[in-house]
């Protein structure tokens, strides 16, 4: 009998992207015979994610879970298509990895591939998704994953239409009970409608004020009228320009998107709620992720898949 070495089964795993046990098995189960090797995972199912891996994956969730009001994560898994993406099994599968991930030291997806699985100690977290892959019969990936951990407050999240957003929403807070929960609930929902990318003035870096003001005065110079104007009109235009998209951008700054005048400031409504119940409420991080952002979208051609299967 052959003498499976790590190598191989390192080299069997990078071919069909099956897990290390599966792998080492069918080496085992060949004499150590690659190419039988291949063919015996294909069988079986598990070597099916390695035809499955060049699909794009672009539709999928993000899914967000808070442990205690104290720990919460949100993770994006994606699949091919929202058919999947809405199937039991894929939904059951994205929130055990929330599960597996609340509790992980993973720093980042690669660190929490190679865990270990927590429903089954003999897999990886990647041995699992493989696993997936040969079940549902689409590619899948797991995208990327943020925690929070409140210490000295409380998390909330929002789940939008299913998985579309996933939002986490970290506030400082000395008090906690049901008004400030629903508050910073709230908050989550602003933050996944509105898409801020500060929480308030101080928090704006200067690289992105430079960046929109080299956008605004290229504005400015392409437009015959206002290229015309003295420089120090066109300084105070940018200025303004910004000072308005800075109300669009910055948390804190926002209209409160359940205000009944439309007015009252996302500062203003915490700022209610914290005199309301003798509470100091700072918001300190929030995470949004919408499923997909970024990814280039499977162009579907229903003539020539139909053709290919004829074929």
């Amino acid at each position: 009998m052959a003498d499976i070495t790590a190598a191989m089964v390192k080299e069997l795993r990078t071919l069909t992207g099956a897990g290390v046990m599966a792998c080492k098995n069918a080496l085992v189960e060949t004499d150590g015979n690659m190419d039988e090797a291949v063919e015996v995972l294909r069988k079986k199912g598990e070597a099916t994610a390695v035809k499955k891996s060049g699909r794009i994956a672009a539709e999928g969730t993000s899914f967000a879970v808070v442990k205690d009001d104290k720990k919460a994560v949100v993770v994006e898994v994606n699949s091919e298509t929202d058919f999947v993406a809405k199937n039991e099994k894929f939904k059951t599968f994205v929130a055990q990895v929330a599960d597996q991930i609340i509790d992980s030291n993973a720093k980042d997806v690669e660190e929490l591939l190679a865990e270990q699985w927590k429903l089954d100690a003999s897999k990886t977290v990647k041995d699992e998704l493989v696993s997936q892959i040969a079940v549902i019969g689409e590619n899948m990936n797991i995208r990327r994953f943020a925690k929070i951990e409140a210490n000295d407050g409380i998390v909330a999240s929002y789940i939008h239409m299913g998985g579309k957003i996933g939002t986490l929403v970290y506030a400082q807070t000395d008090v906690v009970n049901d008004d400030i929960k629903t508050a910073l609930y709230n908050v989550a929902m602003q933050v996944t409608a509105l898409n801020p990318k500060f929480i308030t003035d101080e928090d704006v870096d200067q690289d992105y004020i430079n960046h929109e003001k080299e956008i605004l005065l290229a504005q400015i110079q392409n437009d015959p009228k206002e290229s015309q104007k003295p420089e120090k009109v066109i300084e105070g235009m940018i200025m303004g320009r910004i000072k308005k998209e800075l109300k669009e951008v910055v948390l804190y700054d926002q209209a409160y998107f359940q205000a009944a005048d439309g007015k009252q400031t996302v500062a203003a409504y915490i700022d209610e709620v914290a005199k309301a119940n003798g509470a100091n409420i700072k918001i300190k991080e929030f995470v949004r992720f919408e499923t997909g952002e970024g990814l280039e979208k499977k162009e579907e051609d229903f003539a020539a898949e139909v053709a290919k299967q004829m074929q």
